[in-house]
């Protein structure tokens, strides 16, 4: 309970420094409550000047309290200096740990300290005041003495030496036994700043605008050109040309432009529209206010104008009192008001207590922007308007305002501007994470506009799938939020449920819109349980999916089919390939990120033991019928499966990647071999078509699971001999983008580098930019002869005998970039370029340097699918360190087989004694390497 409650604390302290005015945007204090106890404070920088006026703690090097300084000499303050320049402002944030909790507790029924609460008043004790800062944590302090602290004068508190003297010291006396030698801890937050509130307009405005930050990260700015260097804007939403000069402020506003804030001015809680705006004049150095007051039942918003240059507390008869930063006696003659309009007899006659600003019109009803402070500014209005309003002092706005109201206001431009934002990152495509804010927009109950947001922006990005995809994975993260975390079970999982079926259709036929609204309708019926929210969340995750494949079905464009000559009837067409090696930028090239992001892979074509592990064959059959054999163990091995299409019916299972002879079948109706659906038969479509039916047959080397890039590069050699037996050409080009195409028919969704690394030969580096349509290019490396050899020494494979456990590893993988978490964002990069450098050491034939990508390449794999490397495999790689420069397992990890780069040559025998030396590895086997320069090849005809 404890560890949740702290939780919680760390959070609301990240939240208050996104709400207080934070001059950076990467802020993160750090704090640690492994082992926590005692008092933990918060502290932001301040100026020597500023603090002068305010309190700060003076703390030593391990960030432990000796003293708080409260309106001390800048000499005493001076000691409080950070390593930054700067003084830590006591600044608000106190967590108590459970047992210092306590132990306070015991005070409220200790006198005199239960005159401080409101049991012991009403059991009849005298009220006292203590005060939080100077007494309490003041006693904690290491630098006081006992006697310092019960006897000393403090501004701030209550005096020992005043009429309460002996209860207020012997107050500090109880809180001396009871809390004194508990630890007090600062926790410091270097780049931030705190505000204070102050009755000077001028010194509000400099404060804010000081740092020079244009605008914090809680505003939405339609058009940031508008805003000026030294501008600053604050929880905002500012739509049109709102254009703000240097040392201009906005806070707590939703403007519509054109407006010019002009230098100086302070905007405040103001919702202005465009056609407001127009009469909006504003001058240097004024600043306007909205409030919410509350009178009995009746709730307003009331608006005043101020200079900055105001004095509040002046008499209007001094002659340097002004209002709206000019004489007194100008305002009046300008717009005709009597001093004895603004002041009553025996009233203060200062511009806080001057009844200026209309509220309320008899017959017109609550007085506007326009009809109140607009005309004091000079604008559109009249002076018999603003007599026959009723109107209140800033004073008396100020004792009326309706804090639930105000608080209201800013927290609904909060989730406004945060719902634009949302808005705007996902159509630039942002790389900026959201889930903090789907966090911040569920704990404030405001998933119901959020999800209508996501929806809008889904429904209207039929031009992006990308984006919409983003969109529907991002309500699976808000949906993932309501649920709780850890609650409703794991995201992901199925997402076939009936339900759904109609939306999936909807979206399967390309009508988007009409889509994301059956979304959004089934959705309803489970918001209701944690376990409802996550099903939800999975099927809006398999919706994102639907659209990923079809935006990646736009490599289709890069598939040419040309026309050839027919070999006879009987005639085999057979091919074999290669395995692959994926060296370095493995899941860089799986979308979304290969066309959000750009991808690059560098891998090698290998023989595994002597032999391409990999192969298929195809002929034309007189019967108008498929025959399709997939076989393990080789072409002639005894393990083989053979299905037999009549039907078009017995197709229709040639998308679900468990059903039986499924890669085959996607072959068939990928290639064009036949059409799925049709309203013509089979037997018609293969008579009218190839004069008969074709048989195919695959096998592979390798075990299921393998890393090598199996699946893909048998579906590549699949569409090679289908093509060559129906008298169709092909390049290896339009092998790869088919293979694209085929895996999201297929919905495996894999990326492009296994059907690179198989069908094109050698060392290659393969890149996809960031757009659509997905177009691979490779690169063949130009790797000299003598790497070659060497490579072809210092390679070797091991199988971990572990089945490569990648059932949901894709899923996580997407649903992380969708996320665009930012360790994944980052990590993206790193593949990339960790691609680019492994090409370099391969053409520079740097053993060393290739070496060290392998090793940076296996971490990075792991930062991309956490959890990928089972024990056996880090034992394994323990026991090889010493022989290998390099070494990682193949494909997206999880087991399979282990690549190692050998610090000598040909060390086979050497890597098996290690293993069979090391215990707890289980079945394994070594195997050798051989590059195959060749990839995809075109068999003799049989």
């Amino acid at each position: 309970m404890l560890d949740a409650y702290r939780k919680d604390i760390s959070d609301c302290t990240r939240s208050y420094l996104l709400f207080g005015y934070v001059a950076g945007h990467s802020l993160q204090p750090v704090m640690t409550w492994d082992d926590f106890t005692g008092v933990r404070v918060l502290a932001l920088p301040g100026d020597v000047s500023y603090a002068s006026n305010h309190g700060v703690y003076l703390a030593d090097e391990q960030g432990r309290v000796c003293d708080i300084i409260y309106r001390g000499t800048k000499d005493r303050i001076h000691q409080a200096t950070q390593p930054d320049g700067k003084v830590p402002l006591v600044s608000g944030p106190i967590f108590f740990s459970k047992d210092v909790s306590e132990r306070l507790l015991q005070t409220y029924v200790t006198p005199p300290l239960d005159g401080c609460t409101y049991m012991g008043m009403d059991s009849g004790a005298p009220p006292l005041q203590i005060s939080l800062f100077l007494d309490v944590l003041m006693c904690l302090c290491s630098n006081l003495t006992e006697s310092d602290f019960i006897n000393g004068e403090r501004l701030g508190c209550s005096s020992p030496l005043g009429p309460q003297g002996a209860a207020v010291t012997s107050a500090r006396a109880v809180l001396w036994k009871i809390l004194r030698g508990i630890p007090l801890t600062m926790v410091y937050v270097p780049g931030g700043c705190y505000d204070y509130l102050t009755m000077s307009g001028r010194a509000h405005i400099d404060r804010l605008t000081k740092a020079g930050t244009v605008r914090d990260t809680l505003s939405h700015i339609e058009n940031g050109q508008c805003v000026s260097q030294g501008g600053r804007v604050i929880n905002c939403v500012l739509e049109g040309d709102v254009s703000l000069a240097s040392r201009a402020v906005i806070q707590h506003c939703h403007l519509q432009g054109p407006i010019e804030v002009q230098s100086g001015c302070l905007l405040s809680g103001l919702k202005v529209t465009s056609s407001q705006a127009r009469h909006l004049v504003l001058n240097s150095d004024i600043i306007i206010q909205g409030h919410h007051i509350k009178l009995g039942e009746l709730k307003l918003t009331v608006y005043t104008v101020l200079g900055a240059q105001d004095d509040l507390e002046l008499s209007s008869e001094d002659s340097t009192a002004s209002f709206l930063n000019q004489q007194w006696s100008h305002f009046f003659h300008r717009t005709g008001i009597q001093p004895e309009e603004l002041w009553m007899s025996g009233d203060h006659r200062s511009l806080l207590e001057a009844r200026l600003f209309p509220v309320f019109q008899p017959k017109g009803g609550a007085v506007d922007l326009e009809g109140g402070a607009c005309w004091l500014l000079g604008g559109l209005g009249s002076l018999e308007q603003w007599r026959t309003a009723w109107k209140l002092s800033l004073k008396e706005v100020l004792s009326l305002t309706d804090q639930e109201a105000e608080l209201g206001w800013r927290e609904q431009l909060f989730f406004l501007a945060g719902r634009r934002r949302v808005t705007d990152m996902l159509k630039g495509r942002s790389d900026c994470s959201l889930l903090p804010s789907f966090r911040a927009m569920v704990l404030g109950g405001q998933q119901g506009e959020l999800l209508s947001t996501l929806d809008a922006i889904a429904a209207s990005s039929t031009g992006n799938l990308g984006v919409a995809s983003r969109c529907l994975a991002n309500i699976a993260d808000v949906l993932g939020c309501l649920a709780g975390e850890g609650r409703g079970g794991l995201r992901s999982g199925p997402a076939a449920n009936p339900a759904w079926g109609s939306a999936f259709s909807l979206l399967e036929q390309g009508d988007l819109t009409a889509g994301v609204r059956a979304l959004a309708t089934e959705r309803c019926n489970w918001l209701s349980r944690p376990d409802l929210l996550v099903r939800a969340a999975r099927h809006y995750e398999g919706a994102g999916q639907i659209l990923l494949r079809q935006a990646v079905k736009s490599a289709q464009k890069f598939v040419s089919i040309g026309h050839g000559e027919a070999p006879p009837i009987g005639e085999w067409l057979e091919v074999e390939c290669p395995a692959r090696l994926d060296l370095a930028g493995g899941w860089s090239d799986t979308p979304p990120i290969a066309f959000e992001h750009g991808g690059s892979v560098v891998n090698v074509a290998v023989k595994v033991d002597g032999k391409r592990p990999i192969g298929a064959r195809a002929r034309r059959i007189k019967e108008p019928r498929l025959v399709l054999v997939s076989s393990s163990g080789g072409q002639d091995c005894g393990v083989a499966r053979e299905i037999v299409c009549e039907n078009l019916e017995d197709l229709k299972d040639h998308c679900q990647p468990n059903a039986p002879g499924a890669l085959l079948k996607s072959v068939c109706v990928c290639s064009g071999l036949v059409t799925f659906p049709s309203p013509q038969s089979l037997q018609e479509q293969l008579l009218q078509r190839w004069g008969g039916g074709v048989e195919v047959h695959s096998w592979s080397l390798l075990p299921h699971g393998s890393g090598l890039g199996t699946s893909s590069i048998l579906a590549g050699a699949v569409f090679a001999a289908v093509y060559r037996c129906t008298a169709r050409t092909y390049d290896t080009d339009s092998l790869i983008h088919a293979v694209l195409h085929l895996e999201q028919m297929l919905t495996t969704g894999g990326g492009w580098q296994d059907q690179v690394g198989g069908l094109v030969g050698g060392v290659k580096l393969a890149r996809s930019k960031a757009c659509l349509p997905l177009r691979v290019e490779v690169e063949r490396l130009p790797v000299s002869q003598d790497f070659l050899v060497l490579l072809n020494q210092h390679l070797l494979l091991v199988y971990t005998g572990k089945t490569r456990l990648a059932r949901n590893l894709l899923q996580d993988v997407v649903r992380s970039w969708y996320s665009r978490l930012p360790m994944i964002v980052k990590n993206a990069e790193q593949l990339v370029d960790n691609a680019e450098e492994c090409a370099c050491a391969c053409t520079a034939g740097s053993l060393d340097r290739l070496g060290l990508c392998l090793d940076r390449s296996w971490q990075q794999k792991k930062v991309m699918a956490p959890g990928c490397e089972p024990v056996a495999v880090r034992t394994m790689m323990d026991a090889l360190r010493p022989l290998v420069l390099g070494q990682s397992l193949a494909g997206a990890g999880g087991g399979g087989f282990l690549y190692l780069l050998t610090r000598q040559p040909l060390q086979g025998e050497r890597v098996r004694q290690v293993l069979n030396n090391t215990p707890g590895l289980g079945d394994f086997s070594v195997h050798s390497v051989e590059l195959d320069m060749d990839g995809i090849s075109l068999l003799k005809p049989c």
